[in-house]
């Protein structure tokens, strides 16, 4: 049976945020008790009426300085005074959050962990001396800075930039060692999305901070050092969807140089349907150039990449790794992930 809207708060509140955001738990709780703040959710068109876009559309506008009360009673940590707060600016302002919802995006911090190893490894298989990074999905690009992080494992292996100012880490299960192997020169960083995230562009750039909650601030900090690295080199952003856009974004990437999709659980968002014309468009560079695929998708989601004999929803996601041998592409599950990269399994030779 279909929730009502009170009752999708009321979960939201005591389930999804509970032990982790003391502040959205108050606050979404608080919004599902008020009879006003629901009719005034209704005005959100439905797709965005979920608790995390217009949780983030209110932390928008308090970062803005357009909503004092409710950031005064974030950075005090008021959970009473917030939930207050945040039905009154939706109260108040009910057309600036219509107007300021858009698509939710996570914090990316996680991914480098699995991403590194394998494009290391895509370059290595074509014998490839620079690489150009597509990233499909790509929000505000933070996978295209991979190259320029640090990232440390809990069996003692590093890779990449130790000195950067962004630092991941990852546990690895298992015996196998993820492999040593350097990214070669990054030569081309290219985004597609039907909404890019321009991260020199302020709004933008407060979007993303709006989308975590305000009482995290280590999440807070990392997205700010991701943004601030990214900034420094930023992607060439491609508005579209990846059938529409990917031979643009192939187009792009210098003939000496080897394209590598990346695709991070993106193609979850892709109906299943469509999704062979994805790969339909990396076949078709493929005839005139090696092409790799990277992927961390969930069972069965990516097509053409081996399940392992895993069951589809079972927790995990599958490292693809797809290289093209003139016009065909060999497509292998390279590993295992959790917890969007904190935990990975690498099962490839290398």
């Amino acid at each position: 049976m279909k929730r009502t809207l009170a009752e999708v708060y009321r979960r939201f509140g005591e389930v999804d945020a509970a032990g982790t955001s003391p502040l959205y738990e108050r606050v979404a709780v608080g919004m599902s008790e008020s009879g006003a703040a629901l009719r005034a959710i209704e005005a959100v068109p439905a797709r965005r009426r979920h608790p995390t876009v217009v949780l983030a559309a209110l932390h928008d506008l308090a970062l803005a300085g357009r909503a004092p009360a409710l950031a005064a009673a974030y950075a005090a940590g008021d959970g009473d005074a917030a939930a207050r707060a945040a039905v009154g600016t939706l109260l108040r302002m009910t057309d600036a959050v219509v107007a300021t919802a858009r698509r939710t995006r996570a914090d990316e911090t996680g991914r480098h962990a699995v991403l590194y190893p394998v494009i290391a490894e895509a370059a290595r298989r074509v014998g490839a001396n620079a690489v150009g990074l597509i990233d499909v999905g790509c929000s505000a690009g933070l996978n295209l800075t991979v190259d320029r992080v640090g990232i440390t494992y809990d069996n003692g292996q590093s890779l990449g930039e130790l000195s950067s100012p962004v630092r991941v880490s990852a546990s690895v299960v298992g015996d196998r060692p993820v492999p040593a192997a350097a990214v070669p020169e990054v030569v081309a960083r290219i985004g597609i999305d039907p909404d890019p995230v321009d991260v020199t562009d302020a709004d933008d750039a407060r979007w993303l901070r709006a989308c975590l909650p305000p009482d995290q601030p280590a999440r807070i900090a990392r997205l700010d050092a991701e943004l601030a690295l990214a900034a420094t080199s930023p992607p060439l952003l491609l508005r579209g969807t990846a059938v529409e856009m990917l031979p643009d974004a192939f187009a792009q990437v210098p003939e000496d140089a080897l394209p590598v999709v990346i695709t991070t659980w993106a193609l979850s968002h892709v109906a299943p349907e469509s999704r062979p014309r994805f790969l339909r468009r990396i076949e078709e560079a493929a005839a005139d150039r090696p092409v790799a695929w990277v992927s961390a998708e969930g069972v069965g989601v990516a097509p053409t990449i081996p399940t392992l004999g895993d069951r589809p929803a079972s927790g995990h996601s599958i490292i693809g790794l797809a290289v093209s041998d003139g016009p065909a592409l060999r497509a292998e599950a390279v590993g295992r992930c959790w917890s969007r990269g904190r935990l990975l399994a690498w099962l490839a030779d290398s």
